[in-house]
């Protein structure tokens, strides 16, 4: 006789069959619910610069700051809880019109908080409508002409991390007095950027006794040959020549004077302009045959080890470079490294990407500390520069073309 069939009880079945049906689903809805689930949107930051001019590095050294600081901002878990920051790059070539378009294409870009600039101020000096029109927040790691941020904007909406043309020239000019070369000849870029250094050198002769500004010669951007200026600055009693340039007319000047007589050449004092391109490799050993001079606001040889060694590793996970030697552009680098990270502590403290609230939270930080130096606070209302006096030092090349600073 067959044993009778025994059934579970109803509220057995039911279990089974619901647990099943549960991991069932569970396996085969998984992917579409991770596809579900919202994407952070990112923060997006413009950089503006000269990426297509020919023999310049400026561009791709702000970036190379940028995309290190960016990486360990994201690494840390983004901004505003988990918005990952995206930098967005435009070449301007040095054309105030490129510029011009680029800042309006900025402005119109949806989550775009910031725009920073290169190393050109003529450039950025014609941008300087647009910005107000647009409302755009600037951010400049290199252009050092006072007007950029003495713009007359209510509310500004530019921040400057970088040199000041009205800081420069007092500190040129008084490396030479101290050097004993009281009587100088100003070399100029027929720009408003050799304008605004003209500005800042007669305001400081007008104050010291011990400083003569003999004559003044202006260039055009591009000129092939500077001799005949430098040797009419000479004549005129120049003991050294203070020089306004980049890289390009620098190069033509330090071969022209090496080619001279020993006898006729005559220290040369330079505004930074020549660290953002191939400088050395167009001077070639002309170089090495010229007493050539200038001034920075940071050099990695003095860096706090600390963060150093922060930034040498998050450069690492964004450039091949390794060592501090072959970082072209160091200020360039430097400032903007700090610069976006004080943004991103800016667009936290705003609690969003709202450009006006960014604007108004940079000046609200507090102390940050950095590469370049510890910021207690790094703006503050009417204020908008973040570096001073303090930060410079004057520089020169080593026989292998590394720019360090010297005692001055």
């Amino acid at each position: 006789m067959s044993s009778p069939i025994v059934f579970p009880p109803r509220s057995a079945f039911a279990r089974a069959a619901t647990a099943l049906l549960t991991a069932f689903l569970a396996v085969v809805t998984a992917p579409a619910a991770q596809a579900a689930a919202p994407v952070p949107v990112p923060v997006r930051i413009g950089l503006d610069a000269e990426f297509g001019l020919d023999n310049s590095t400026s561009a791709q050294a702000v970036e190379l700051g940028l995309r290190s600081a960016i990486g360990e901002i994201n690494r840390a878990g983004g901004v505003l809880g988990g918005r990952p920051v995206e930098l967005v790059t435009k070449d301007h070539r040095s054309i105030p019109a490129r510029g011009i378009r680029n800042i309006e294409e900025f402005a119109r870009m949806p989550g775009l908080v910031a725009v920073f600039g290169g190393r050109f101020s003529p450039v950025i000096i014609e941008e300087l409508p647009t910005l107000k029109a647009t409302k755009t927040l600037f951010m400049a790691p290199w252009s050092s002409a006072d007007v950029i941020v003495d713009n007359g904007m209510q509310p500004n909406y530019v921040y400057r991390l970088s040199l000041r043309d009205s800081l420069a020239m007092p500190k040129l000019l008084e490396t030479a007095r101290k050097r004993g070369l009281g009587r100088v000849g100003l070399l100029l870029t027929n720009t408003s950027w050799g304008r605004s250094n003209l500005a800042a050198a007669e305001k400081f002769v007008a104050s010291s006794k011990d400083v003569k500004i003999v004559q003044t010669a202006w260039y055009n951007w591009r000129d092939q040959t500077l001799v005949a200026r430098y040797q009419a600055l000479r004549s005129a009693g120049a003991q050294a020549i203070v020089l306004v340039a980049n890289d390009d007319e620098a190069a033509v000047l330090v071969r022209e004077v090496a080619a001279l007589p020993q006898a006729e050449r005559i220290p040369i004092l330079s505004h930074w302009g020549v660290t953002g391109g191939e400088f050395v490799r167009q001077a070639g050993p002309a170089l090495n045959q010229v007493d050539f001079s200038v001034i920075q606001t940071f050099s990695f040889f003095k860096a706090d080890k600390q963060a150093l060694a922060r930034f040498m590793a998050s450069m690492a996970a964004v450039s091949p470079i390794r060592k501090i030697e072959d970082i072209d552009g160091p200020v360039g680098v430097a400032h903007a490294y700090d610069l976006m990270h004080i943004l991103a502590r800016a667009i936290d403290l705003a609690g969003s990407t709202d450009r006006k609230a960014v604007r108004d939270a940079l000046e609200k930080l507090r102390e940050h500390r950095g590469l370049v130096k510890v910021y207690a606070p790094p703006f503050a209302p009417g204020r908008h520069e973040a570096l001073g006096a303090r930060e410079l030092l004057i520089a020169r090349y080593r026989a292998d073309g590394v720019l360090v600073p010297t005692a001055d």
